[in-house]
């Protein structure tokens, strides 16, 4: 079996930026995902095409082909009455460096990290944690299996444990 569309893969890497490791996953909790279903940066996936189990993978994804250069339109200031619940700011929260869940008008979820603040604002950045970056993954196959009916209908993977990437509001009751 190989590395290809509508199959399920299992993945132990490292991950490294500027040569040092941000990430390792190993094979006794790989990464697992449903492959060509869009859920994983293109060009990692095209790297990963048409290998077997057990084969070893070792490439670079430059900035442009991973999560993109950083967007300063993408830091920006927030009120600091938007971080208050029931009228109270909680000052633990607001740490640089922290990163906060926050929703956008549309309410999309967004992920920021909190830059800097002072009395009025709060210097958020919504870019993604490795945007500007080249990555480095090396690593091996570890599984490759067949999707199942549920998992290629939800377009993505189903473990016994968790459903946790889905956006399917009836996933969850179903029987994985």
């Amino acid at each position: 079996m190989i590395v290809e569309n509508n199959k399920v893969v299992s993945l132990s890497y490292e991950l490294k930026v500027n040569g040092e490791t941000v990430e390792t996953v190993g094979a006794d909790s790989p990464l697992m995902f449903l492959f060509g279903a869009g859920n994983l940066l293109p060009k990692f996936e095209k790297n990963l095409d048409g290998l077997k189990l057990n084969d070893s993978f070792d490439f670079e994804l430059v900035s442009a082909d991973a999560y993109g250069p950083v967007n300063e339109d993408a830091i920006v200031d927030v009120p600091m009455q938007a971080f208050a619940v029931d009228g109270e700011i909680d000052r633990n929260l607001l740490k640089v460096g922290h990163h906060i869940p926050m929703l956008d008008q549309s309410g999309n979820r967004l992920n920021g990290i909190v830059v800097k603040f002072d009395d009025e604002f709060v210097t958020m950045d919504f870019n993604h944690p490795l945007a500007g970056n080249d990555l480095h993954f090396s690593g091996k196959v570890v599984e490759i299996r067949e999707a199942s009916a549920d998992e290629l209908e939800h377009g993505h993977v189903h473990s016994p444990e968790s459903c946790s990437n889905c956006t399917d509001p009836d996933c969850h009751s179903k029987e994985h």
